[in-house]
């Protein structure tokens, strides 16, 4: 059948989980996600190494082939969905074009300076999301019109002519900080956002707010460490399959958030305070049990189904 089917399964089942009731899921009306992306290291095949490729440094290529994956995460509830793969030479950058119209409508993503770019943002605006994006020093945001809580109005250009002849301009805002007394802090941190109103989103707290972004980071390592355990790479040895493992792995890690967040709820906890480790565990003990249970209906098994 190919892996068609579980991306088709994965894109159907997993999304956001959040409720009205999810503690730290939300600032102020919108639901937090954040965007990022990593790599896994894939069985050392001819086959997998021409599909994906390898990372290579000074001393020669990598011992394992790699795939490249972004997606969305709910803050909140460390759901990833809307996520997309590909080979290790695929930049993070392509991947997230595919992976925006997992937004839409009351979220706000926080997104690191690597997506920033006036395409990728006009195509993440259009969803009807808000974003509040870092960028880095090089882009020209001059202060168009200053706000009393310190941020101010700039524009953002597709390209330096669209900028000399005042053209496809998209108005943003911009938040500049520093963080006092944190060591290895960076000398100015700006944001960008698609909030204009200062009233509705003050710059203090959204300049506290960016910094929730690494709660994706959390939401890696228990899919790439805890989910798997020792098993360090994906252990498909045909491309098809890597694919097929990946989708698989990440419904696995979605039912395993599924049942914390419910947890969470029942106990009236931030999904934060309860262990992924520990509901993992507890998720294999129980994998036997569900895997004696026969199908279910009045007609019995023959031999040669049950095979």
């Amino acid at each position: 059948m190919g892996p068609e089917p579980l991306k088709q399964l994965h894109d159907a089942i997993v999304g956001p989980l959040a409720t009205t009731r999810t503690q730290g899921a939300w600032y102020r009306e919108w639901r937090l996600v954040s965007l990022d992306g990593s790599t896994r290291d894939v069985a050392d095949t001819a086959a997998n190494t021409a599909a994906f490729g390898k990372a290579s440094g000074s001393r020669g290529p990598a011992g394992y082939p790699q795939i490249r994956f972004v997606c969305w995460i709910e803050n909140g509830t460390h759901v990833l969905f809307a996520s997309r793969m590909d080979g290790y030479a695929t930049s993070e950058h392509a991947l997230a074009k595919q992976v925006i119209p997992g937004l839409s409508i009351g979220m706000l993503c926080l997104a690191d300076r690597l997506f920033a770019g006036y395409s990728l943002w006009s195509q993440s605006r259009s969803t009807g999301a808000d974003l509040l994006w870092r960028v880095g020093k090089t882009f020209l945001l001059p202060a168009d019109r200053r706000l009393p809580d310190g941020s101010f109005l700039s524009s953002l250009y597709p390209s330096v002519q669209d900028r000399q002849r005042q053209r496809n301009a998209i108005t943003v805002r911009v938040i500049e900080y520093r963080l006092e007394g944190v060591t290895d802090a960076e000398p100015r941190y700006r944001l960008i956002t698609t909030i204009l109103d200062h009233v509705k989103a003050p710059a203090e707290e959204l300049a506290a707010l960016y910094h929730e972004r690494w709660e994706i980071e959390t939401a890696l390592d228990e899919l790439k460490t805890h989910l798997r355990g020792s098993r360090i790479i994906l252990r498909s040895k045909m491309p098809d399959l890597v694919r097929q493992e990946f989708h698989g792995l990440m419904m696995a890690h979605f039912a395993i958030r599924s049942r914390m967040h419910d947890a969470a709820l029942r106990a009236r906890v931030d999904p934060d305070r309860l262990s992924f480790l520990h509901a993992a565990r507890v998720a294999r003990r129980k994998l036997p049990l569900y895997g004696a249970i026969p199908p279910s209906g009045s007609e019995s098994i023959s031999p040669s189904h049950s095979r």
